[in-house]
């Protein structure tokens, strides 16, 4: 599933392209993939221009210029794909939503497994929207404070509560995963059980693991693309993620997989004693 990451490789990419260019018109393939009516979703946007691409949490944020948003949260195989003809890219093999241009080009939400979803949102909806979620980790005001606060607050696995969006915003398994390998902290242990220096340590490891995989334009296992057609290559420098069996690299113990909340998590045995 796109996390933080990916999303925001996605949005910069977008960034190049949208901003000043008009919507001529919508049309909507998979109707599962809106919310609300999807003849009112289309009416709606028709003749709005946007003015910029940006993200909150794991969602790719459309702004118009009128200050309505268009939030695409990405599913598991969700992807904004550009294109210069009036239909969809070739790129876009399962187009779901189609935004055509005027003066050319298109842009197709595609969605393997139609997972994803589109909402359009005015001013105050997208304020009471973006409010539910926690903060951003990347975010100047995410100090090690803060994520000590957090962590105090609750008895949750920390596995479980860095994946949960309404604490922190963005932070998916496999970048959760990482961090507590940085951190040298079991995935299971409860978060207000941490204390400071834990909780310093996890807060410089999410921010390290979150930049690293914004600089490699994410991480691609299956599905996920940037809008130019490239993979995230994070997937290179993955240390705990997926490496079930695999030499730590750092103790060269095997790493162990164990499943809990219904999700995988990999660890290092001896440098993450539960």
């Amino acid at each position: 599933m796109p996390e933080l990451p990916e999303a925001e490789t996605i949005a910069r990419g977008l960034a190049g392209v949208l901003p000043g260019r008009v919507i001529r018109g919508v049309t909507v393939l998979r109707e599962d993939v809106v919310s609300g009516p999807p003849l009112q979703f289309g009416a709606e946007l028709r003749g709005k221009r946007f003015s910029e691409v940006g993200r909150r949490g794991k969602n790719v944020v459309l702004v118009l210029e009128d200050a309505t948003r268009v939030v695409v949260n990405l599913g598991m195989t969700g992807r904004l794909v550009p294109g210069p003809g009036p239909g969809a890219p070739p790129a876009s093999t399962h187009p779901a939503v189609l935004f055509h241009l005027e003066g050319g080009g298109c842009v197709a939400y595609d969605d393997v497994r139609r997972f994803g979803r589109l909402r359009r949102l005015s001013r105050a909806e997208w304020t009471r929207w973006s409010r539910r979620l926690g903060p951003e980790p990347l975010s100047r005001s995410f100090t090690g404070r803060r994520m000590r606060a957090i962590l105090s607050a609750s008895r949750s696995p920390v596995r479980s509560l860095l994946l949960d969006q309404h604490r922190i915003a963005g932070t998916g398994n496999i970048y959760a995963v990482e961090a507590l390998w940085f951190a040298r902290i079991h995935p299971r242990t409860p978060a207000n059980e941490i204390g400071d220096v834990g909780a310093a340590r996890l807060h410089r490891a999410l921010r390290r693991v979150l930049r690293a995989a914004v600089s490699a334009g994410g991480t691609t296992l299956r599905n996920y693309r940037a809008p130019d057609g490239t993979e995230g290559l994070f997937r290179r420098r993955l240390h705990a993620y997926g490496r079930e069996g695999r030499p730590c690299l750092r103790c060269r113990t095997r790493i162990e997989r164990i499943v809990f909340g219904g999700r995988s998590a990999f660890l290092c045995p001896r440098c993450q004693p539960c």
